[in-house]
């Protein structure tokens, strides 16, 4: 994530700030600039940006934001569309009347928000299913039902469509599943990563010039799912998982292998852009220990550009530890690169940095 500033006062803002809290001028994202900036109203509805490459440009607040506030971005003023690019792929939103599902909606849409601006900085497509019903993306936000005979609702992907249970919104209860699941990380940004993993893997990978290579790498997906789904909650991961995996839940199929790591990946683009957008670095007093500059790009659009990607992360995560310890917290990065994982990564990079974009994905796990 980038660091933003006002453009009327130049105060430090964020990507999720509705209003700049030095000078009071709403804020709102921007996707055409990529930029979270200050708006002037000009007059019914519309609002314009002081930046000087968005002069003639006039802009709409997302319905989500005017009418519900769970939303910060914007839109062109000429889009027929009322909600803003990541809104438009929310077609199911729990229902409001229960108390906290408002908050909950929030939090899972600030998640998404997060995801989008990731997928776009890396110039992956994004359709919509109202456009593209074959090949597009929606979302659908559900709460489990009232009936305790009932199904619960399951946080997954097909087709095209990623379910989220609105459960994972609950700090509470997404921790309670997660020391049940015995995973060291459960995040909702991190579901959506996940999920979102899927998705690209039809895109991008399946029966494209990318699938034997996955297939050395990650195994052959024509396993049955069910079966090794079925498999892996019986019996668990291996003892020697964190040999080739990057997470336990990795071992229960090649799909979750890919998704675990595509992940991964995104967890480590946004947080390096980030790290490096606020200007950190690591410069040891020793010479052998990990370094960070600053100057770094945190994604290039090159295979090559991964190793440097690679020891920026292997910094940023010492510090981040190490902090978190001083803290007396967990650490904030529980994972182990091996060898194995670090040529998976490279395989989400380089296919994520020359994309094969197909035009018919079908159904994919959860």
């Amino acid at each position: 994530m980038k660091v933003f500033h006002c453009d009327h006062c130049d105060h430090l803002v964020f990507f999720e700030s509705v209003r700049c809290v030095r000078c009071e001028h709403p804020l709102a994202y921007l996707p055409d600039l990529g930029v979270t900036g200050s708006l002037d109203i000009i007059g019914d509805g519309l609002w314009k940006s002081p930046l000087a490459r968005a002069e003639g440009k006039t802009y709409r607040l997302c319905q989500n934001y005017t009418e519900h506030n769970v939303c910060n971005w914007a839109l062109p003023a000429d889009d027929d569309n009322p909600y803003c690019q990541s809104c438009r792929l929310t077609r199911v939103i729990p229902d409001l009347a229960p108390t906290g599902n408002k908050e909950a909606w929030y939090k899972l849409e600030v998640a998404k928000r997060r995801l989008l601006y990731t997928l776009l900085a890396l110039k992956l497509p994004i359709a919509s299913k109202q456009d593209q019903e074959a090949t597009g993306l929606a979302f659908e936000f559900l709460a489990d039902p009232t009936d305790p005979d009932a199904p619960a609702v399951l946080t997954g992907h097909s087709n095209g469509l990623i379910t989220v249970n609105i459960a994972e919104a609950d700090d509470a209860e997404r921790e309670r599943r997660r020391h049940q699941m015995r995973e060291p990380y459960r995040t909702v940004l991190g579901h959506f990563r996940h999920e979102i993993g899927h998705y690209y893997w039809d895109v991008l990978v399946k029966d494209g010039p990318a699938l034997d290579r996955f297939r050395e790498l990650f195994g052959d997906e024509r396993e049955d799912y069910g079966q090794a789904l079925d498999r892996y909650y019986k019996t668990g991961a291996h003892p020697d998982w964190q040999e080739r995996f990057i997470s336990a839940y990795a071992t229960a199929h090649p799909w979750e292998d890919w998704a675990e790591t595509w992940a991964h990946y995104l967890h480590m683009t946004d947080t390096l852009e980030t790290a490096i957008g606020c200007g950190l670095s690591v410069k040891p007093k020793r010479v052998g220990e990990p370094v960070m500059k600053p100057e770094t790009k945190a994604v290039a659009p090159t295979p090559s550009a991964f190793e440097a990607m690679l020891s920026d992360w292997h910094a940023l995560t010492y510090v981040l530890n190490n902090l978190n310890r001083g803290l007396g917290l967990a650490d904030g990065y529980p994972f182990v690169i091996s060898a194995p994982v670090i040529e998976k990564l490279r395989f989400v990079h380089e296919v994520v940095s020359t994309p094969t974009v197909k035009t018919a994905p079908v159904a994919v796990p959860i």
